[in-house]
């Protein structure tokens, strides 16, 4: 015990409290301007014309960097070997990569999102049964603003295993209704009734021009299917009031929308295999 005390303790405390303190300035400091150029880089990959979901994906990726470059950094402030601290980080990397492999696909698909630009940031995607727009495509997950409001959050890896349907790829949208009328009425005026109230609203595109053509004849009715294109931002909302003032011109111009019904017919036979008449049969 005696090298305990021929230490220099008063020396020890000083030095190293000068140490801790300079590597929490370094690490206060660092962080600081790990975020303060991680933001000008996203910002100067913006004005260059990059896009934005990359621009904010590879900002987080410069983050991510500076972060480590700090680390190392705040080790040497401690006299730790770089050589020493890679082989430290290497076999921890080793040791985290087995067993967070799910985390580092989720890593590979979100570069393969960047670069392959399936949708964009404020594009309304469907995708894994999942309907929302893009708010932010991280280096893990990807996140949706949903119908309701609500936020879905989706690892990478689902997304890039799961069919991508882009609903916003251009500046409109075509809504597409299809609705039947009964087989007595005239087809000639519903299409009129149907193409009257498509004229009406201001919201309707001329171009590509409204149409109303037959897609079927159902059990119960002769389907129409009537097609229009709106800006991406009106869809929804002129889709619903289309189809609410289509059915009361419907109703003014006397066209039936039916609903599925069957006629049974009752056919009955005595002892012989005589037919019998119904309306005999009950009255008696």
């Amino acid at each position: 015990m005696d090298w305990l005390g021929q230490r220099d303790w008063p020396a020890l405390a000083s030095e190293w409290g000068v140490r801790m303190l300079g590597a929490l300035a370094l690490l206060y400091i660092g962080t600081k301007l790990s975020k303060k150029i991680a933001r000008t880089s996203g910002s100067a990959l913006q004005r260059a014309g990059v896009d934005a979901t990359a621009a904010t994906f590879l900002r987080k990726l410069v983050y991510v960097a500076l972060m480590v470059v700090l680390i190392l950094a705040v080790l040497q402030v401690f006299n730790v070997p770089i050589s020493s601290a890679f082989a430290v980080l290497g076999a921890a990397g080793l040791a985290i990569g087995l067993a967070l492999k799910d985390s580092l696909s989720n890593v590979a698909s979100g570069v393969g999102l960047v670069t392959l630009k399936p949708f964009r940031v404020g594009d309304v995607v469907n995708i894994a049964d999942m309907s929302g727009k893009v708010e932010s495509v991280s280096i893990f997950q990807t996140v949706l603003r949903g119908p309701d409001n609500q936020t879905i959050t989706l690892p990478n890896n689902l997304i890039t295993s799961s069919p991508i349907v882009n609903l916003t790829p251009g500046a409109m949208r075509r809504i597409e209704l299809v609705i039947g009328i009964d087989y007595g009425d005239d087809i000639e005026l519903a299409r009129r009734s149907a193409l009257a109230v498509i004229a009406a609203d201001a919201r309707v595109l001329d171009t590509p021009a409204p149409d109303v053509l037959v897609y079927a004849l159902g059990d119960n009715s002769v389907d129409l299917g009537i097609r229009c294109h709106v800006a991406n931002d009106d869809f929804f909302l002129t889709k619903c009031q289309l189809l609410e003032r289509i059915k009361t011109a419907f109703d003014e111009a006397g066209v039936t929308i039916p609903y599925p019904q069957q006629d049974m017919h009752l056919h009955l036979r005595d002892a012989e295999g005589k037919p019998i008449d119904v309306g005999s049969a009950y009255s008696r």
